[in-house]
This record gives C-alpha cells, structure tokens and sequence, in this order.
C-alpha cells in the first residue's frame, strides 16, 4: 500500500482535486472519484466482515482463557480429609472488563494505538483515533442498547442483578468523558501533557479496583446495596446438533471425538459455571497427582486430537456447502449461502492459521487474535485516509460515523448475543459501560502516552491536540444524549422491573428512542465539524 504522505493536485479537466493516493495499485489514480469512493468504501466493509470473524475467534480463546480452574488443597469442614478446591482463576467482574470489554473494543484501540504510532514525532495529535473512539462510544451507548432493548421475546423481563457493580461501572464510564473534557478545555486547553496521558491510563486500573471491591463487598469503599440472587446456570445451555461422521463430531471451527466434545462453546459461557466449590476426595499420597496429571487429561485434548483440529480448520474454511445446508429445501437459498461462504472464504482460510483455542487454556489463540486485529485495523486506517482523500469528507466526521459503527460491530454482536442467552442483563448492559470506559482509559489513553513520552524526550513539548473543539463539542452532545439513555434505562426499571425486554411497543418505543439520540449526537457532531454551527 502507497504511504499516505503526498497532497493532491488540481485536475483542469475535472475541476477539481485529484486525490494522489492510492491503495494497492497506482492505475487507481486514473480512476474517478466517484467509483474510487465506491471501491473504497466496499473494502472497508470487507474489512469490517473480517473483524467480525476473527472477533470470534477472539472470544471462543477468550472464553478458554476465563473458565481456566486452579486447584487449591484444602480440609473439606465435613469429613475432616484431604480435598482438592477448584477455584477460578478470574474473577466474572474483571473478566467482564479486562477481557470481554476490552476484546470488543480492541479494533477500536488499535485504530487509535496505530494512529498514534504513525503520528510519532508531530506536535500535533492525529484525530483518527479519538474520532473514532467518541463515535464508538455512542454506537455502543444508543444504537446496541436500542438492539439489545428488542431482543428478548415478546412480554420476557430481563433485569441486572448486581445493580451496584453496574452504577461503578456507569460512574467510571461517565467519569471518563467528563475527564476527557476537563483536560482538553479547562486543564490545559488543546494540549495534552505526559502527566495528564499518564493520568488517563492510570485510571483503568482504579475502575478495575473499585469495580472488584463492589464484586466483593468491601467495607467503606463499596455502595451498601444488596445483589440479587444469581441464577445457578447464569447461562443456560444452548443445544446445537453437530454434524456426525462417524465416530467424530464437527461444528463450524473443530473436529473432536464424540466423548471429548461434552461441553457447548459459548462465548458467555464464563458466567454459566457453577460459582460453588467442587471438593474430590483423595489419598494423602496422590494429591499432587490428582491435582495435576489426572486434571490435565481429562480436560487437554491430546497432541494428535489438536493437530486434527487445526487441520479440519483448514478444511472448513474452504468447504462451501455444509451438510445442513444439503438438507435445504431451497436450491436459492443453498446458492446464496454457498456464494456467501465463497466471499468470506479469504478471510476464513486466513484465520485457520490461529491455533486451536484449547492450547495453552487459550492464550495462543488469544494472542493471534489481537495480532490478526491490529492488521485489519491498521488497513482500515489506510482506506480511511482513501476516502478522506477521494470524498472530501473531513475524516473525523468518517471516523466518528462509519469508522466507529463499524469497529463497534463486535460490541453489537456480544451485547446481542448476552440479551439473548442470559438470563440476566448484566453481561449484556455491562459491556457496553465498560467498553466506553475502556475506550477513553485506554483506547485514548495510551495512544496519547505515546506521542506525549516522544514528545517529551524529543522536544519538551506537550502533544497538540489539532480538532480540541469539535472533539470536546461531540463529549458535550455525548454527555448530553447519554443522560437522556441512562434516564429511559431507570425509568424502565421502575416501571416495568427490568431494562431489557417487555411487552412488545414498548420495547420497540424505546429502540426508536435510542436509535434518534444517536442520530442527534451524529448530526450536531458532524454539522459542528464542518463549521455548520
């Protein structure tokens, strides 16, 4: 791809700029803008499709990494011997937002991340990065609450249980954009120093501190609010009928014998396990045995099992047509789904490259996944710059629209996916907090420590932030909007008992609601961008 560092020249015969760029080949120069706007803005959803994909990936090695167990030997109160604790290893509250908050908001971060990278040695800011991050605040906020509000069937209540976890949560998320506004207006107006960058980053880790303590109930620092009862499986199971060859059973991403493959994978499935203690008796003279090796194969598939894995990932990714979609009536709707299968087949064949999930408890795959992410979102960056360049729309109104629905798409898909599953809101609501806390403690964060560490070494010198009023503009509508979507979420609570689901017009009134609060915050964002108002 062209490096983006060249200007546009006047073309005399089409009055106008042409844009100089390009993104694989040089004859896209010669093409009009018209169509290179159209080409471009298809690669960018290519793009996104491609997100989508790999966040799923993401999150199955995700859920690997979270439902990890330790076992801790203990004395079991009723028989006085010898027994062998598993505990989990996380717990749900952090995981919430160390992992599912922060996994659905990584394409966003490493758009920032990226951005701020090849900004390196400016005084001035690039305003990618934050565009985007603000704009996926208020995709998350308006348009996945408006979703997730429908998604219960007609007439099913779901509600938070843990009400107090939630309002830290709601705190720290608010805080942070007030927090952004104050450094960009008040503190140090349109600059940002290393001590504020630092400040930023530092604050995620008390928005994890404060959100255990609450989990947990710690005097003093905790609101003294009760939590309601949850349900023993926080997820209910989900039966899928596997396609069976034989004595193998196979499901979109993997090959497994039948007694191995016991357990549904979910990606919520981190809330699903029972929270109570399992004890196992054992002898005084096997206990590291049992705690280890015994553990270890009833729960790590065997090399060879692994290998057959990764290998029918290879081969799913270049099968067009599935056994269930043989037993389709509709020969259109087979063909549509055979020429679906053949546009994501790149993409498919790409990620296959990840290891299984089951190795390593996840982690490789986790690690992958972040890598295979941070490549499209640096793509994605390029493209952006393409349809900046051949458009003329300013790229922060790209970056606060398109660019931030787009990378919220795994936001979207999780939310969906909890409202549907669960049998609380929690997962579903709590994703959302913590992703625009994420987004700002660290989607922001970090980028700026970046720049501002160069910047000081280098020159001594604070970063400038080059768009300082329409990104504190868009903070003020946001912070604005976002009250009038908090205030429909308690009035729901204390009407109907619960902030998801309901009798059908109502649920579908307060979509509508939502979705013309995110319309509001685009509209008065863009139109002040553009020196409209």
């Amino acid at each position: 791809m062209a490096s983006l560092n060249s200007s546009s020249t006047w073309d005399s015969n089409l009055g106008h700029e042409r844009c100089l760029f390009y993104f694989i080949f040089h004859f896209e120069t010669k093409l009009s803008h018209g169509l290179r706007g159209f080409f471009y803005f298809l690669a960018l959803a290519y793009c996104f499709v491609g997100l989508s994909a790999i966040t799923d990936r993401f999150f199955r090695s995700m859920e690997n990494v979270v439902k990890h167990s330790r076992a801790v030997e203990q004395i079991d109160p009723l028989t006085n011997t010898k027994v062998i604790k598993y505990e989990k290893v996380w717990n749900y509250t952090i995981a919430d937002i160390t992992l599912l908050a922060f996994g659905t908001s990584f394409p966003q971060i490493s758009l920032a991340t990226i951005d701020a990278i090849r900004n390196i040695g400016s005084l001035t800011a690039g305003g990618l990065g934050p565009g985007t991050l603000v704009g996926s605040a208020a995709f998350d906020l308006f348009p996945i609450h408006a979703v997730c509000v429908v998604v219960p069937k007609a007439g099913e209540l779901k509600r938070i249980s843990d009400i107090g976890v939630w309002l830290v949560e709601l705190f720290w998320s608010f805080w942070a954009y007030i927090w952004l506004y104050i450094i960009l207006k008040i503190w140090t107006p349109n600059v940002i120093t290393l001590w504020e960058a630092l400040l930023t980053v530092a604050q995620f880790g008390l928005l994890l501190i404060h959100a255990y303590a609450q989990d947990k109930r710690w005097p003093y620092v905790s609101l003294p609010m009760t939590r309601s009862e949850r349900p023993e499986d926080w997820v209910p199971e989900e039966k899928i009928a596997p396609y069976r060859d034989g004595n193998k059973t196979r499901d979109n991403y993997s090959e497994v014998d039948e007694d191995r493959n016991s357990i549904i994978v979910d990606i919520f499935s981190i809330h699903s396990a029972n929270t109570g203690f399992v004890y196992e008796n054992v002898a005084d003279t096997d206990i590291h045995e049992s705690s280890s090796e015994q553990c270890r194969n009833d729960t790590i598939p065997q090399k060879d099992d692994l290998l057959s894995v990764w290998k029918m990932q290879f081969i799913d990714a270049l099968t067009l047509e599935s056994p269930e979609s043989k037993k389709l009536n509709s020969k259109s709707l087979r063909v549509a789904k055979a020429l679906w299968k053949l546009v994501l087949a790149p993409w498919r064949l790409l990620f296959a490259f990840v290891p299984p999930y089951q190795i390593a408890n996840g982690w490789i795959a986790f690690i992958f996944s972040l890598v295979f992410i941070s490549g499209i979102a640096y793509i994605v960056t390029k493209i952006t710059d393409l349809i900046s360049c051949v458009t003329g729309i300013n790229a922060y109104i790209i970056a606060l629209t398109a660019l931030a629905a787009g990378t919220s798409w795994p936001d979207l898909v999780a939310s969906k996916i909890a409202a549907e599953r669960q049998i609380t809101a929690d997962s579903a609501i709590a994703n959302i907090t913590c992703s625009n806390s994420v987004n700002i403690y660290i989607g922001i964060g970090v980028p700026w420590l970046i720049d501002t560490l160069y910047n000081y070494i280098a020159y001594k010198k604070p970063l400038r932030i080059e768009n300082a009023a329409g990104l504190s503009f868009s903070l003020l509508i946001f912070f604005a909007t976002s009250v009038g979507c908090i205030g429909v979420l308690v009035f729901r609570r204390l009407t109907l008992g619960a902030e998801l689901g309901g009798p059908r017009h109502w649920a579908w009134l307060t979509s509508f609601y939502l979705m013309l609060l995110w319309l509001v915050f685009v509209v008065l964002s863009s139109l002040q961008v553009s020196n409209i108002i």
